[in-house]
Protein backbone atom coordinates (compact mmCIF):
# COMPACT_ATOMS: atom_id res chain seq x y z
CA UNK A 1 0.00 0.00 0.00
CA UNK A 2 3.03 2.43 0.75
CA UNK A 3 4.43 1.72 -2.80
CA UNK A 4 1.20 2.17 -4.45
CA UNK A 5 0.26 5.62 -2.46
CA UNK A 6 3.36 7.44 -2.96
CA UNK A 7 4.32 6.22 -6.07
CA UNK A 8 1.42 7.30 -8.41
CA UNK A 9 0.83 10.30 -4.97
CA UNK A 10 4.25 11.65 -6.54
CA UNK A 11 3.49 11.13 -10.28
CA UNK A 12 0.58 13.29 -9.72
CA UNK A 13 2.09 15.90 -7.98
CA UNK A 14 4.71 15.84 -10.94
CA UNK A 15 2.01 15.78 -13.68
CA UNK A 16 -0.24 18.82 -11.36
CA UNK A 17 2.55 21.26 -12.30
CA UNK A 18 1.40 21.03 -16.03
CA UNK A 19 -2.04 19.88 -15.79
CA UNK A 20 -3.20 23.12 -13.31
CA UNK A 21 -0.17 25.34 -14.06
CA UNK A 22 -2.61 28.00 -15.74
CA UNK A 23 -4.80 27.63 -12.03
CA UNK A 24 -4.62 30.84 -9.83
CA UNK A 25 -4.94 28.83 -7.10
CA UNK A 26 -2.01 26.10 -7.64
CA UNK A 27 -0.41 26.40 -4.16
CA UNK A 28 -4.05 25.69 -2.11
CA UNK A 29 -4.35 22.29 -5.05
CA UNK A 30 -1.05 21.50 -4.17
CA UNK A 31 -1.50 21.20 -0.50
CA UNK A 32 -4.87 19.31 -0.32
CA UNK A 33 -2.93 16.82 -2.56
CA UNK A 34 -0.06 16.64 0.05
CA UNK A 35 -2.54 16.71 3.01
CA UNK A 36 -4.74 13.90 1.20
CA UNK A 37 -1.26 11.92 1.34
CA UNK A 38 -0.47 12.16 4.61
CA UNK A 39 -4.18 11.08 5.40
CA UNK A 40 -4.01 8.23 3.54
CA UNK A 41 -0.01 7.12 4.84
CA UNK A 42 -1.74 7.05 8.36
CA UNK A 43 -4.84 4.90 7.38
CA UNK A 44 -2.52 2.31 6.02
CA UNK A 45 0.02 2.33 8.85
CA UNK A 46 -2.14 2.20 11.32
CA UNK A 47 -2.05 -1.05 13.80
CA UNK A 48 -5.62 0.00 15.82
CA UNK A 49 -9.26 1.23 14.15
CA UNK A 50 -8.86 4.59 15.86
CA UNK A 51 -5.81 5.60 14.00
CA UNK A 52 -7.58 3.93 11.13
CA UNK A 53 -10.58 5.79 11.45
CA UNK A 54 -8.71 9.26 11.73
CA UNK A 55 -6.41 8.79 8.45
CA UNK A 56 -10.09 7.70 6.81
CA UNK A 57 -12.19 10.69 7.61
CA UNK A 58 -8.81 12.55 6.43
CA UNK A 59 -8.87 11.36 3.46
CA UNK A 60 -12.90 11.90 2.95
CA UNK A 61 -12.38 15.89 3.88
CA UNK A 62 -9.76 16.20 1.41
CA UNK A 63 -11.73 14.47 -1.08
CA UNK A 64 -14.43 16.92 -0.73
CA UNK A 65 -12.15 19.68 -0.88
CA UNK A 66 -10.28 18.64 -3.63
CA UNK A 67 -13.92 17.65 -5.76
CA UNK A 68 -15.22 21.19 -4.83
CA UNK A 69 -11.77 22.54 -5.46
CA UNK A 70 -13.09 24.64 -8.32
CA UNK A 71 -15.98 26.27 -5.82
CA UNK A 72 -17.15 28.59 -8.32
CA UNK A 73 -18.72 26.14 -10.11
CA UNK A 74 -21.92 24.94 -9.27
CA UNK A 75 -22.04 21.43 -10.42
CA UNK A 76 -18.26 20.70 -8.53
CA UNK A 77 -19.59 21.99 -5.22
CA UNK A 78 -22.94 19.90 -5.32
CA UNK A 79 -20.70 17.28 -6.44
CA UNK A 80 -18.34 17.58 -3.25
CA UNK A 81 -21.59 17.83 -1.03
CA UNK A 82 -23.14 14.85 -2.33
CA UNK A 83 -19.43 13.05 -2.19
CA UNK A 84 -19.06 13.91 1.77
CA UNK A 85 -22.98 12.83 2.23
CA UNK A 86 -22.78 9.41 0.90
CA UNK A 87 -19.37 8.63 2.76
CA UNK A 88 -21.22 9.97 5.97
CA UNK A 89 -23.81 6.99 5.56
CA UNK A 90 -20.66 4.70 5.34
CA UNK A 91 -18.79 6.23 7.88
CA UNK A 92 -21.56 5.91 10.58
CA UNK A 93 -22.04 2.25 9.94
CA UNK A 94 -17.85 1.79 9.98
CA UNK A 95 -17.87 4.28 13.65
CA UNK A 96 -21.01 1.95 14.80
CA UNK A 97 -18.57 -0.85 13.65
CA UNK A 98 -15.80 0.15 15.86
CA UNK A 99 -17.90 1.03 19.13
CA UNK A 100 -18.85 -2.47 19.07
CA UNK A 101 -15.57 -3.95 18.71
CA UNK A 102 -14.50 -1.86 21.75
CA UNK A 103 -17.49 -2.81 23.28
CA UNK A 104 -17.11 -6.23 23.17
CA UNK A 105 -13.38 -7.28 23.02
CA UNK A 106 -12.44 -3.76 25.32
CA UNK A 107 -9.49 -2.74 22.85
CA UNK A 108 -9.20 -1.09 19.29
CA UNK A 109 -5.86 -2.79 18.35
CA UNK A 110 -6.26 -5.00 15.36
CA UNK A 111 -3.45 -7.74 17.07
CA UNK A 112 -5.94 -7.98 20.42
CA UNK A 113 -9.25 -7.88 18.57
CA UNK A 114 -7.96 -10.62 16.12
CA UNK A 115 -6.63 -12.97 18.73
CA UNK A 116 -9.89 -12.76 20.36
CA UNK A 117 -12.72 -13.12 17.58
CA UNK A 118 -12.41 -17.39 18.37
CA UNK A 119 -13.50 -16.74 21.73
CA UNK A 120 -16.28 -14.60 20.61
CA UNK A 121 -18.13 -16.71 18.16
CA UNK A 122 -21.24 -17.47 19.98
CA UNK A 123 -21.84 -13.98 21.35
CA UNK A 124 -25.21 -12.02 20.49
CA UNK A 125 -26.18 -8.37 20.62
CA UNK A 126 -30.08 -7.90 20.89
CA UNK A 127 -31.12 -4.27 18.18
CA UNK A 128 -34.88 -3.81 18.63
CA UNK A 129 -34.96 -7.15 19.65
CA UNK A 130 -33.64 -9.41 17.16
CA UNK A 131 -30.64 -11.03 18.45
CA UNK A 132 -27.20 -10.44 15.81
CA UNK A 133 -24.06 -12.55 15.75
CA UNK A 134 -21.66 -10.16 17.30
CA UNK A 135 -18.80 -11.39 14.74
CA UNK A 136 -21.40 -10.81 12.03
CA UNK A 137 -22.94 -7.42 13.29
CA UNK A 138 -18.99 -6.15 13.29
CA UNK A 139 -18.56 -7.63 10.06
CA UNK A 140 -21.43 -5.96 8.52
CA UNK A 141 -20.59 -2.57 9.80
CA UNK A 142 -17.28 -2.54 9.13
CA UNK A 143 -18.22 -3.38 5.63
CA UNK A 144 -21.17 -0.44 5.39
CA UNK A 145 -17.59 1.76 5.32
CA UNK A 146 -16.06 0.13 2.89
CA UNK A 147 -19.00 0.19 0.67
CA UNK A 148 -19.13 4.05 1.03
CA UNK A 149 -15.09 4.96 0.68
CA UNK A 150 -15.34 2.39 -2.35
CA UNK A 151 -18.30 3.32 -4.12
CA UNK A 152 -20.29 -0.39 -3.82
CA UNK A 153 -23.87 -0.27 -4.90
CA UNK A 154 -26.04 1.52 -3.39
CA UNK A 155 -23.32 3.61 -2.23
CA UNK A 156 -22.01 4.14 -5.52
CA UNK A 157 -23.49 7.39 -6.76
CA UNK A 158 -20.95 10.04 -5.53
CA UNK A 159 -18.30 8.47 -7.42
CA UNK A 160 -19.39 9.37 -10.88
CA UNK A 161 -20.24 12.84 -10.01
CA UNK A 162 -16.97 12.88 -8.30
CA UNK A 163 -15.45 13.59 -11.76
CA UNK A 164 -16.14 17.92 -11.20
CA UNK A 165 -12.80 17.89 -9.55
CA UNK A 166 -9.63 18.35 -11.44
CA UNK A 167 -8.26 15.51 -13.49
CA UNK A 168 -4.88 14.65 -11.07
CA UNK A 169 -7.48 14.06 -8.16
CA UNK A 170 -9.53 11.94 -9.85
CA UNK A 171 -6.26 10.05 -10.66
CA UNK A 172 -5.00 9.72 -7.26
CA UNK A 173 -8.10 9.55 -5.08
CA UNK A 174 -10.90 7.93 -7.50
CA UNK A 175 -8.61 5.91 -9.14
CA UNK A 176 -5.87 4.40 -7.37
CA UNK A 177 -5.74 4.80 -3.32
CA UNK A 178 -8.64 6.58 -1.37
CA UNK A 179 -11.57 4.10 -3.23
CA UNK A 180 -9.51 1.15 -2.42
CA UNK A 181 -9.40 1.71 1.62
CA UNK A 182 -12.47 0.04 1.69
CA UNK A 183 -10.72 -3.48 -0.20
CA UNK A 184 -7.66 -2.42 2.63
CA UNK A 185 -9.88 -2.68 5.23
CA UNK A 186 -11.67 -5.98 4.41
CA UNK A 187 -8.48 -7.74 3.76
CA UNK A 188 -6.68 -6.21 6.86
CA UNK A 189 -9.68 -7.60 8.98
CA UNK A 190 -9.80 -11.14 7.30
CA UNK A 191 -8.93 -12.78 10.89
CA UNK A 192 -12.63 -11.30 11.74
CA UNK A 193 -14.08 -11.75 8.20
CA UNK A 194 -13.18 -15.64 8.40
CA UNK A 195 -15.43 -16.19 10.78
CA UNK A 196 -18.86 -14.71 9.45
CA UNK A 197 -19.30 -16.85 5.98
CA UNK A 198 -23.19 -14.72 6.34
CA UNK A 199 -20.88 -11.39 5.72
CA UNK A 200 -18.22 -12.84 3.02
CA UNK A 201 -21.41 -14.11 1.06
CA UNK A 202 -22.66 -10.84 1.33
CA UNK A 203 -19.44 -9.22 0.20
CA UNK A 204 -19.20 -11.49 -2.47
CA UNK A 205 -22.70 -10.60 -4.13
CA UNK A 206 -22.27 -6.95 -3.74
CA UNK A 207 -18.97 -7.02 -5.41
CA UNK A 208 -20.34 -8.64 -8.25
CA UNK A 209 -23.32 -6.17 -8.62
CA UNK A 210 -21.58 -3.80 -8.78
CA UNK A 211 -18.56 -4.93 -11.75
CA UNK A 212 -21.42 -5.84 -13.30
CA UNK A 213 -23.82 -2.55 -12.94
CA UNK A 214 -20.68 -0.30 -13.32
CA UNK A 215 -19.91 -1.81 -16.48
CA UNK A 216 -23.02 -1.39 -17.68
CA UNK A 217 -23.50 1.88 -17.37
CA UNK A 218 -19.85 3.19 -19.02
CA UNK A 219 -21.17 1.33 -21.98
CA UNK A 220 -23.61 4.26 -22.73
CA UNK A 221 -21.56 7.36 -21.01
CA UNK A 222 -20.44 10.02 -23.36
CA UNK A 223 -18.01 11.67 -20.52
CA UNK A 224 -14.43 10.50 -20.84
CA UNK A 225 -13.60 11.08 -17.33
CA UNK A 226 -17.36 9.38 -16.14
CA UNK A 227 -16.54 6.23 -17.95
CA UNK A 228 -13.56 5.70 -16.44
CA UNK A 229 -15.19 6.40 -13.22
CA UNK A 230 -17.95 3.61 -13.74
CA UNK A 231 -14.26 1.57 -14.84
CA UNK A 232 -12.98 1.76 -11.22
CA UNK A 233 -16.08 1.20 -9.65
CA UNK A 234 -16.45 -2.04 -11.72
CA UNK A 235 -12.90 -3.01 -11.06
CA UNK A 236 -13.46 -2.26 -7.14
CA UNK A 237 -16.21 -4.91 -7.55
CA UNK A 238 -13.64 -7.73 -8.90
CA UNK A 239 -11.77 -6.86 -5.57
CA UNK A 240 -14.78 -7.51 -3.10
CA UNK A 241 -15.75 -10.25 -4.60
CA UNK A 242 -12.20 -11.70 -4.79
CA UNK A 243 -12.11 -11.01 -0.87
CA UNK A 244 -15.64 -12.42 -0.44
CA UNK A 245 -14.49 -16.01 -1.71
CA UNK A 246 -11.58 -15.72 0.65
CA UNK A 247 -8.61 -14.81 -2.02
CA UNK A 248 -7.85 -11.65 -0.41
CA UNK A 249 -4.19 -12.03 -1.55
CA UNK A 250 -5.73 -11.50 -4.95
CA UNK A 251 -7.89 -8.77 -4.20
CA UNK A 252 -4.87 -7.18 -2.67
CA UNK A 253 -2.75 -7.87 -6.11
CA UNK A 254 -5.85 -6.41 -8.39
CA UNK A 255 -5.31 -3.54 -6.29
CA UNK A 256 -2.13 -2.67 -6.84
CA UNK A 257 -1.85 -3.73 -10.70
CA UNK A 258 -4.88 -1.51 -11.07
CA UNK A 259 -3.34 1.42 -9.62
CA UNK A 260 -0.89 1.72 -12.16
CA UNK A 261 -3.08 1.35 -15.51
CA UNK A 262 -6.43 3.66 -13.78
CA UNK A 263 -4.27 6.57 -12.58
CA UNK A 264 -2.41 5.96 -16.45
CA UNK A 265 -6.00 6.15 -18.22
CA UNK A 266 -7.04 9.00 -16.16
CA UNK A 267 -4.17 11.18 -16.37
CA UNK A 268 -3.97 9.65 -20.20
CA UNK A 269 -7.50 11.71 -20.13
CA UNK A 270 -6.54 14.62 -18.64
CA UNK A 271 -3.85 15.27 -21.29
CA UNK A 272 -6.72 14.58 -23.79
CA UNK A 273 -8.46 17.13 -21.72
CA UNK A 274 -6.25 19.66 -21.80
CA UNK A 275 -5.77 19.43 -25.61
CA UNK A 276 -8.94 19.77 -26.38
CA UNK A 277 -9.06 22.77 -23.61
CA UNK A 278 -11.16 21.33 -21.28
CA UNK A 279 -13.83 19.41 -23.36
CA UNK A 280 -14.51 16.07 -22.00
CA UNK A 281 -17.32 14.61 -24.54
CA UNK A 282 -15.76 11.89 -26.39
CA UNK A 283 -18.70 12.43 -28.77
CA UNK A 284 -16.83 16.01 -29.50
CA UNK A 285 -13.04 14.72 -30.43
CA UNK A 286 -11.99 12.03 -33.01
CA UNK A 287 -9.35 11.15 -35.58
CA UNK A 288 -6.62 12.69 -33.10
CA UNK A 289 -4.25 9.83 -32.89
CA UNK A 290 -1.77 11.47 -35.53
CA UNK A 291 -1.74 14.86 -33.37
CA UNK A 292 -1.49 13.28 -29.94
CA UNK A 293 0.88 10.06 -31.01
CA UNK A 294 2.50 9.25 -27.26
CA UNK A 295 -0.98 10.00 -25.49
CA UNK A 296 -2.93 7.99 -27.40
CA UNK A 297 -0.11 4.95 -27.45
CA UNK A 298 0.15 5.00 -23.65
CA UNK A 299 -3.88 5.16 -23.45
CA UNK A 300 -3.76 2.14 -25.47
CA UNK A 301 -1.36 0.69 -23.00
CA UNK A 302 -3.58 1.40 -20.20
CA UNK A 303 -6.89 -0.21 -22.30
CA UNK A 304 -5.36 -3.08 -22.85
CA UNK A 305 -4.14 -3.73 -19.22
CA UNK A 306 -7.74 -2.52 -18.25
CA UNK A 307 -9.49 -5.56 -20.71
CA UNK A 308 -6.83 -8.17 -19.47
CA UNK A 309 -5.01 -8.31 -22.68
CA UNK A 310 -2.63 -11.22 -22.61
CA UNK A 311 0.61 -10.47 -20.19
CA UNK A 312 -0.19 -7.35 -19.45
CA UNK A 313 -1.06 -6.14 -15.35
CA UNK A 314 -4.47 -6.64 -15.73
CA UNK A 315 -4.69 -10.03 -17.23
CA UNK A 316 -2.50 -12.00 -14.58
CA UNK A 317 -4.78 -9.92 -11.43
CA UNK A 318 -8.36 -9.81 -12.62
CA UNK A 319 -8.18 -13.59 -14.38
CA UNK A 320 -7.08 -14.51 -11.06
CA UNK A 321 -9.73 -13.37 -9.00
CA UNK A 322 -12.09 -15.88 -12.27
CA UNK A 323 -10.56 -18.19 -11.80
CA UNK A 324 -10.72 -18.41 -7.90
CA UNK A 325 -14.14 -17.68 -8.07
CA UNK A 326 -14.68 -20.68 -10.44
CA UNK A 327 -12.28 -22.65 -7.56
CA UNK A 328 -14.48 -21.46 -4.50
CA UNK A 329 -16.53 -24.75 -5.77
CA UNK A 330 -19.63 -23.05 -4.37
CA UNK A 331 -22.95 -21.95 -6.14
CA UNK A 332 -22.15 -17.71 -5.33
CA UNK A 333 -18.32 -18.79 -6.46
CA UNK A 334 -19.92 -20.17 -9.42
CA UNK A 335 -21.87 -16.79 -10.27
CA UNK A 336 -19.16 -14.37 -9.48
CA UNK A 337 -17.12 -16.42 -11.98
CA UNK A 338 -19.98 -16.15 -14.49
CA UNK A 339 -20.39 -12.56 -13.81
CA UNK A 340 -16.81 -12.15 -13.66
CA UNK A 341 -16.24 -13.11 -17.49
CA UNK A 342 -19.79 -11.60 -18.75
CA UNK A 343 -18.35 -8.15 -17.28
CA UNK A 344 -14.52 -8.32 -18.30
CA UNK A 345 -16.07 -8.74 -21.81
CA UNK A 346 -18.25 -5.39 -21.30
CA UNK A 347 -15.10 -3.72 -19.91
CA UNK A 348 -13.29 -4.87 -23.05
CA UNK A 349 -16.45 -3.01 -24.89
CA UNK A 350 -16.63 0.07 -23.05
CA UNK A 351 -12.86 0.38 -22.85
CA UNK A 352 -12.12 0.45 -27.02
CA UNK A 353 -15.21 2.41 -27.41
CA UNK A 354 -13.42 5.27 -25.12
CA UNK A 355 -9.98 4.72 -27.27
CA UNK A 356 -12.13 4.65 -30.73
CA UNK A 357 -14.34 7.62 -29.85
CA UNK A 358 -11.49 9.75 -29.02
CA UNK A 359 -8.73 9.50 -30.90
CA UNK A 360 -10.26 7.30 -34.34
CA UNK A 361 -12.91 8.07 -36.72
CA UNK A 362 -13.46 11.60 -37.98
CA UNK A 363 -13.25 15.14 -36.24
CA UNK A 364 -15.90 16.03 -34.76
CA UNK A 365 -15.37 19.31 -32.66
CA UNK A 366 -16.75 22.64 -34.84
CA UNK A 367 -15.20 25.01 -31.76
CA UNK A 368 -11.64 23.55 -31.90
CA UNK A 369 -9.55 23.55 -35.14
CA UNK A 370 -7.81 20.31 -35.57
CA UNK A 371 -4.26 22.18 -36.01
CA UNK A 372 -4.79 23.61 -32.58
CA UNK A 373 -4.81 19.78 -30.87
CA UNK A 374 -1.01 19.13 -29.86
CA UNK A 375 0.59 16.94 -27.20
CA UNK A 376 0.98 18.10 -23.95
CA UNK A 377 3.63 18.90 -22.24
CA UNK A 378 6.86 16.31 -21.17
CA UNK A 379 5.92 17.15 -17.28
CA UNK A 380 2.52 15.88 -18.03
CA UNK A 381 3.85 12.90 -20.54
CA UNK A 382 6.69 11.91 -18.54
CA UNK A 383 4.21 10.24 -15.23
CA UNK A 384 2.26 8.37 -17.98
CA UNK A 385 5.18 6.75 -19.18
CA UNK A 386 5.88 6.06 -16.07
CA UNK A 387 2.77 4.67 -14.92
CA UNK A 388 2.60 3.04 -18.49
CA UNK A 389 5.88 0.86 -17.44
CA UNK A 390 3.57 -0.59 -14.17
CA UNK A 391 0.31 -1.05 -16.44
CA UNK A 392 3.04 -3.42 -18.39
CA UNK A 393 5.04 -5.66 -16.17
CA UNK A 394 3.51 -4.93 -12.85
CA UNK A 395 1.39 -7.90 -12.77
CA UNK A 396 4.31 -10.22 -14.27
CA UNK A 397 6.87 -9.01 -12.31
CA UNK A 398 4.52 -9.47 -8.81
CA UNK A 399 2.43 -12.30 -9.19
CA UNK A 400 4.46 -14.76 -7.94
CA UNK A 401 5.02 -12.32 -4.97
CA UNK A 402 1.13 -11.60 -4.39
CA UNK A 403 0.17 -15.40 -4.43
CA UNK A 404 2.71 -16.80 -2.10
CA UNK A 405 1.13 -17.22 1.19
CA UNK A 406 4.15 -18.36 3.01
CA UNK A 407 7.14 -15.96 1.94
CA UNK A 408 5.35 -12.75 1.32
CA UNK A 409 1.92 -12.62 3.54
CA UNK A 410 2.91 -14.97 6.66
CA UNK A 411 0.43 -13.50 9.53
CA UNK A 412 -0.66 -10.76 7.80
CA UNK A 413 -3.84 -12.56 5.96
CA UNK A 414 -5.72 -15.04 8.26
CA UNK A 415 -7.41 -18.27 6.32
CA UNK A 416 -9.36 -20.33 7.89
CA UNK A 417 -9.58 -22.96 4.67
CA UNK A 418 -6.52 -22.48 2.38
CA UNK A 419 -7.00 -21.36 -1.10
CA UNK A 420 -7.50 -24.22 -3.85
CA UNK A 421 -4.58 -25.25 -5.52
CA UNK A 422 -6.00 -26.60 -8.59
CA UNK A 423 -6.36 -25.23 -11.94
CA UNK A 424 -9.32 -24.72 -13.49
CA UNK A 425 -10.04 -26.50 -17.00
CA UNK A 426 -8.29 -25.17 -19.80
CA UNK A 427 -11.57 -23.74 -21.78
CA UNK A 428 -12.31 -21.77 -18.70
CA UNK A 429 -8.75 -19.98 -18.66
CA UNK A 430 -8.64 -19.02 -22.21
CA UNK A 431 -12.28 -17.93 -22.37
CA UNK A 432 -11.94 -14.31 -20.97
CA UNK A 433 -8.83 -13.93 -22.92
CA UNK A 434 -10.42 -14.77 -26.02
CA UNK A 435 -13.71 -12.81 -25.45
CA UNK A 436 -11.78 -10.11 -24.34
CA UNK A 437 -9.32 -10.07 -27.87
CA UNK A 438 -12.40 -10.54 -29.74
CA UNK A 439 -13.94 -7.82 -28.66
CA UNK A 440 -11.36 -5.70 -30.37
CA UNK A 441 -12.35 -5.93 -34.22
CA UNK A 442 -15.95 -6.22 -32.59
CA UNK A 443 -15.75 -2.50 -30.87
CA UNK A 444 -13.84 -1.02 -34.10
CA UNK A 445 -16.84 -2.55 -36.23
CA UNK A 446 -19.23 -0.92 -34.71
CA UNK A 447 -18.07 2.40 -33.07
CA UNK A 448 -15.75 2.97 -36.29
CA UNK A 449 -16.21 0.95 -39.25
CA UNK A 450 -20.12 0.91 -39.18
CA UNK A 451 -21.71 3.25 -37.11
CA UNK A 452 -24.81 2.75 -38.39
CA UNK A 453 -25.03 -0.54 -36.74
CA UNK A 454 -24.20 0.89 -33.36
CA UNK A 455 -27.21 2.92 -33.69
CA UNK A 456 -29.48 0.20 -34.47
CA UNK A 457 -28.54 -1.24 -31.51
CA UNK A 458 -29.81 1.72 -29.54
CA UNK A 459 -32.82 2.16 -31.51
CA UNK A 460 -34.38 -1.37 -31.14
CA UNK A 461 -33.24 -1.40 -27.19
CA UNK A 462 -34.13 1.94 -26.21
CA UNK A 463 -35.73 1.32 -23.28
CA UNK A 464 -32.77 -0.51 -21.89
CA UNK A 465 -30.41 1.88 -23.54
CA UNK A 466 -32.37 4.59 -21.49
CA UNK A 467 -32.13 3.01 -18.21
CA UNK A 468 -28.29 2.43 -18.80
CA UNK A 469 -27.76 6.00 -19.94
CA UNK A 470 -29.88 7.42 -16.85
CA UNK A 471 -27.50 5.22 -14.79
CA UNK A 472 -30.18 2.70 -13.33
CA UNK A 473 -32.27 5.74 -12.06
CA UNK A 474 -30.32 5.44 -8.57
CA UNK A 475 -30.35 9.21 -8.51
CA UNK A 476 -33.85 9.47 -8.99
CA UNK A 477 -34.66 6.80 -7.07
CA UNK A 478 -32.91 8.65 -4.02
CA UNK A 479 -34.19 11.74 -4.96
CA UNK A 480 -37.96 10.10 -5.10
CA UNK A 481 -37.38 8.52 -2.05
CA UNK A 482 -35.01 10.00 0.41
CA UNK A 483 -34.19 13.62 -0.83
CA UNK A 484 -37.46 15.38 -1.46
CA UNK A 485 -39.29 14.00 1.52
CA UNK A 486 -36.54 15.45 3.73
CA UNK A 487 -36.70 18.09 2.00
CA UNK A 488 -40.62 18.69 2.73
CA UNK A 489 -39.76 17.88 6.60
CA UNK A 490 -36.86 20.40 6.77
CA UNK A 491 -39.24 23.23 5.38
CA UNK A 492 -41.49 22.42 7.58
CA UNK A 493 -39.67 22.21 10.47
CA UNK A 494 -38.21 25.45 9.66
CA UNK A 495 -41.17 27.16 8.80
CA UNK A 496 -43.74 25.47 11.27
CA UNK A 497 -41.74 24.79 14.16
CA UNK A 498 -38.99 26.87 13.90
CA UNK A 499 -40.90 29.98 12.75
CA UNK A 500 -43.58 29.71 14.27
CA UNK A 501 -42.71 28.73 17.53
CA UNK A 502 -39.27 28.80 18.52
CA UNK A 503 -38.45 31.93 16.68
CA UNK A 504 -42.09 33.88 17.80
CA UNK A 505 -41.50 33.16 20.98
CA UNK A 506 -37.62 32.80 21.51
CA UNK A 507 -35.60 36.19 20.04
CA UNK A 508 -38.01 37.07 17.81
CA UNK A 509 -40.77 37.64 20.36
CA UNK A 510 -38.32 39.15 23.07
CA UNK A 511 -36.73 41.68 20.54
CA UNK A 512 -40.14 42.64 19.75
CA UNK A 513 -41.00 43.08 23.50
CA UNK A 514 -37.72 45.16 23.67
CA UNK A 515 -38.93 47.37 20.77
CA UNK A 516 -42.27 47.51 22.47
CA UNK A 517 -41.17 49.65 25.76
CA UNK A 518 -38.41 51.24 24.09
CA UNK A 519 -40.46 52.65 21.45
CA UNK A 520 -43.25 53.73 24.76
CA UNK A 521 -39.91 55.35 26.67
CA UNK A 522 -38.89 57.07 23.94
CA UNK A 523 -41.96 59.38 24.38
CA UNK A 524 -40.49 60.45 27.50
CA UNK A 525 -38.16 62.26 25.98
CA UNK A 526 -39.31 65.13 24.76
CA UNK A 527 -36.94 68.04 24.94
CA UNK A 528 -38.96 70.39 26.80
CA UNK A 529 -37.59 71.50 30.04
CA UNK A 530 -41.23 71.62 31.94
CA UNK A 531 -42.11 68.14 30.87
CA UNK A 532 -38.81 67.10 32.19
CA UNK A 533 -39.56 69.50 35.48
CA UNK A 534 -43.30 67.97 35.72
CA UNK A 535 -41.51 64.34 35.99
CA UNK A 536 -38.97 64.83 38.28
CA UNK A 537 -41.87 66.64 40.55
CA UNK A 538 -44.10 63.46 40.38
CA UNK A 539 -41.19 61.10 41.05
CA UNK A 540 -40.13 63.30 44.26
CA UNK A 541 -43.97 63.49 45.36
CA UNK A 542 -43.81 59.31 44.67
CA UNK A 543 -40.78 58.59 46.79
CA UNK A 544 -41.83 61.34 49.75
CA UNK A 545 -45.13 59.27 50.01
CA UNK A 546 -43.70 56.03 50.06
CA UNK A 547 -41.06 57.56 53.13
CA UNK A 548 -43.89 58.93 55.24
CA UNK A 549 -45.73 55.59 54.88
CA UNK A 550 -43.04 53.80 56.27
Amino acid sequence: MFVVVTLVSSLVHIYSIGYMSHDPHKPRFMSYLSLFTFAMLTLVSSDNFLQLFFGWEGVGVCSYFLIGFWFKKDSANSAAIKAFLVNRVGDFGFALGIFLIFYIFGTVNYNDVFDQVPFYLKDKINFLGINFGAIDAICFLLFIGAMGKSAQFMLHTWLPDAMEGPTPVSALIHAATMVTAGVFLVVRCSPIYEYSPLILNFITVIGMITALFAASVAITQNDIKKIIAYSTCSQLGYMFFAAGVGAYNIAMFHLFTHAFFKALLFLGSGSVIHSFQNEQNIKLMGGVWKRLPLTYFLMLIGTLALTGFPFLSGFYSKDAIIEFAFLHNSTIGYMAATIGVFTALLTAVYSWRLIFKTFHGDYNNKNIQIEKIHESPYVMTLPLIILSIGAIFAGYLSKDLFMNFDTFWKESIFLQNPLSKDHPPGWFIILTPTLVTLSIPFSYLIFVKNKNFGSYLVETNKPLYLFLKNKWYFDEFYDYTIIKPLKKIGIYLWQGVDGLIIDKFGPDGISKLIKLFSLKATRFQSGFIYQYAFIMLLGFSIILTILIIK
